[in-house]
């Protein structure tokens, strides 16, 4: 009996055996994957396997059966099984990025889902966070004179008399130790990693946020935690800062049940030129907006970020850096936005944004997320 020697394009068989390999190989993990209890989607094998070519198919039909051979051309016939290996492990020969991406930490960053409501947002315009010693972050400086100064002004709009009672949005700091430069009186250091502080950091906006939002009549909880100081007792590094996060918000939600919003303010580690724009002759902080793709709401979570985004750009535009969807080969991946499906992570300005043009955006932002709560609201109770 003659041997069969079966080729494709000259291929032999051994090379038809490693690729049947590979294709199995991801056939087992994504069945482990469905099977295994905290099923997480994989973004990546997901996208090699949508982007097979149908022409591959039906080249591994034709060698059963001609037949299926009448509907491909000449070219059509010729398919690289080398392409589609490289292609299925998310390599292209043309962009070194891909060899490299998965094993330099936040390297994965230039391949991520990214959208600012409109269209597509460049890699080097995506938010990145720095990791400085737990030690720096531990430091206690008061704010500089000036920008307590711009933080101490007048507001034109008076408190509420009568405060709201019932808390339905938290505001807290997975990173509390982010601060600005200017604020403590480093305008001129060029080490973005300077800014930190136990004191003198993002919670101060957070703050202002929360009072912007309580002068709209909601009823608003700002939350403190000194993340640093958690992450020193129990001898962790900063990457367990949303663990301790975590447990902030679980305890808060557990004894306010009316909590539904959760807002975790964070600043970004860009510099000015990125992090800063000028509208109608008023000096703003950039916002971008984050949403944990591992997270179970996520597809509510995103829809939250969208709208908010899509408000705030079509009032002050330019504001918003866009919205980022992340997975965990970005990062964290879930944000505690498993927690409530009206999860948000916002990044507020850069290490070099000053008072003023903080409060500037926080003025807009609290407009555009009370719009949207009391919208919900009137929805829900319509309903």
């Amino acid at each position: 009996m003659d041997k069969i020697n079966v080729r494709i394009n000259g291929l032999p068989s051994i090379t038809m055996l490693m690729f049947f390999t590979i294709i199995g190989s991801f056939i087992i993990a994504s069945s482990i994957s469905l099977i295994t209890k905290d099923y997480i989607k994989n973004d990546h094998l997901e996208e090699s396997v949508q982007k097979l070519p149908i022409e591959l198919m039906v080249n591994l039909f034709r060698f059963e059966n001609s037949y299926f051979g009448q509907t491909l051309s000449t070219e059509q016939k010729s398919v690289s099984l080398s392409s589609v290996a490289l292609g299925a492990m998310q390599i292209d020969y043309r962009d070194i990025r891909s060899f490299i991406g998965k094993e330099l930490p936040g390297f994965t960053a230039y391949r991520s889902q990214k959208n600012n409501g409109i269209g597509a947002v460049e890699s080097q315009q995506l938010p990145y966070e720095s990791v400085p010693p737990l030690e720096e972050l531990l430091q206690e400086r008061e704010m500089a004179q000036k920008e307590l100064e711009e933080l101490t002004k007048s507001e034109p709009d008076p408190p509420l008399t009568d405060p709201p009672t019932t808390k339905k949005v938290l505001i807290y700091h997975s990173h509390s130790f982010e601060s600005f430069l200017p604020l403590l009186g480093l305008a001129d250091n060029q080490d973005g990693n300077k800014a930190v502080d136990s004191k003198t950091n993002i919670t101060i906006v957070g703050e202002l946020l929360g009072k912007g939002l309580e002068k709209k009549g909601i009823g608003v909880m700002v939350d403190k935690t000194n993340i640093g100081k958690k992450l020193k007792e129990k001898g962790w590094g900063t990457t367990r800062s949303y663990d301790i996060s975590r447990t902030v918000v679980q305890e808060v939600i557990a004894n306010h049940t009316n909590i539904d919003y959760l807002i975790d303010i964070h600043r970004d580690s860009a510099r000015k030129e990125k992090t800063t724009v000028t509208i109608n002759e008023k000096p703003y902080a950039k916002l971008y907006f984050i949403v944990g793709k591992a997270s179970k709401n996520y597809e509510k979570n995103y829809a939250l970020a969208t709208s908010i985004n899509k408000s705030i750009e079509a009032q002050y535009p330019g504001v918003s850096r866009g919205v980022w969807p992340k997975g965990k080969e970005d990062g964290n991946g879930n944000y505690n936005q498993d927690l409530s499906e009206n999860s948000i992570l916002i990044e507020v300005g850069g290490v070099d944004n000053d008072m003023k043009e903080l409060k500037n955006t926080v003025d807009a932002l609290s407009k555009v997320i009370s719009d949207y709560f009391w919208n919900a609201e009137k929805v829900n109770n319509d309903g």
